[in-house]
């Protein structure tokens, strides 16, 4: 299906990636309305809608300050990182490619860890900043390293796992070194959780989301000629290096974004746009489709997490990670 709101511009629709879109959506605001309800105080579904409309009830605390912002934020953040995974895989052409693989998560911790450890930022809230200035600082590095008369997705890959790989050893070193309450601090951090953050958290990546919209609607149509070889799309008026520096640029802010809000949550941004695609039956990734898988696969984690053993607590971060194993392992099997 395509739209022509414009004689120079179009947008083509995969019927059956709307269809799915929109399933994707009814889940997601079922596993939202589920984890507004479910913990250790059950509420009804009438109550928590009355809670949110401002009746008087005596769940306000739980539902608007405690499970409502942590909801938001979940799915704004497992978006963001379908998103980032989507453009990333687009550019390198490769399944097993996510921020993750190439130094965004390592450099956020690297830069967040030695602030905590030197003490050079105090303020909790700018510890969402520094995250995302180490993350966009160490995608810059990988590029840079990674550039020799052009861009080849598997040099990019390679130096991305080699700079994280450092990062790693960076972070290892000052949570060995550090004292005590800032490796502490700096560990909960690195497990990737939902716990303890709400809108102060998801207000900036909102506006980030927001800002990225125009940028993704050109991603969009960047990303279909880029799924061919170079010369093909090249051939097609694509300028490929700078096609690529656009999508890996906008992938690496989105998912450092997201980062410095819930800290490095694993192998979302690797799954959710590979089953985004096997749902769509798509030639290229569907970026609509990637964002809520990655969403619903983000809120539906952290209500597992939340509940499978009361009344702890376990990281959300720990949970994807436990189940993205044996989604990699698969991948690498199907691949030759």
């Amino acid at each position: 299906m395509v739209l022509r709101p414009h004689p120079r511009f179009s947008l083509v629709f995969h019927r059956r990636s709307i269809l799915v879109a929109l399933a994707l959506l009814a889940l997601l605001s079922a596993a939202m309305i589920t984890s507004a309800c479910v913990g250790q105080t059950y509420i009804s579904p009438a109550d928590v809608w009355r809670t949110l409309r401002g009746d008087q009830t005596p769940y306000g605390l739980v539902v608007n300050q405690l499970r409502v912002p942590r909801i938001v934020l979940g799915g704004l953040v497992g978006a963001a990182l379908g998103l980032a995974g989507a453009l990333v895989q687009t550019v390198t052409r490769n399944p097993l490619a996510s921020p993750d693989v190439i130094g965004v998560g390592h450099g956020a911790a690297a830069a967040t860890v030695l602030a905590l450890a030197t003490g050079a930022v105090a303020a909790p809230s700018a510890m969402p900043l520094v995250s995302v200035a180490g993350g966009l600082g160490a995608a810059a590095l990988v590029y840079v390293l990674a550039w020799r008369h052009g861009m080849r997705p598997s040099r990019f890959v390679l130096t991305g796992v080699g700079v994280g790989v450092a990062l790693s050893a960076v972070v290892q070193l000052y949570l060995t070194d550090s004292e005590l309450d800032a490796a502490e601090q700096a560990r909960l951090w690195l497990t990737g959780s939902l716990n303890g953050r709400g809108w102060e958290q998801a207000g900036p990546l909102a506006v980030v989301l927001g800002l990225a919209l125009p940028a993704l609607v050109w991603a969009a149509r960047a990303a279909r000629p880029l799924g061919l070889d170079p010369d093909t799309a090249a051939a097609l008026g694509l300028r490929v290096d700078r096609a690529r520096l656009g999508l890996t640029a906008l992938g690496v802010v989105l998912a450092a974004a997201a980062t410095g809000a819930a800290g490095p949550i694993g192998f979302v941004a690797l799954t959710a746009p590979q089953l985004a695609r096997r749902l769509t039956r798509t030639p290229r990734l569907p970026l609509i489709c990637s964002a809520l898988t990655g969403a619903l696969v983000l809120v539906s984690a952290d209500l597992v997490a939340r509940t499978l053993v009361p009344p702890l607590e376990i990281p959300v971060g720990a949970l994807t990670s436990l189940v993205g194993g044996p989604c990699l392992l698969y991948l690498l099997g199907r691949r030759r």
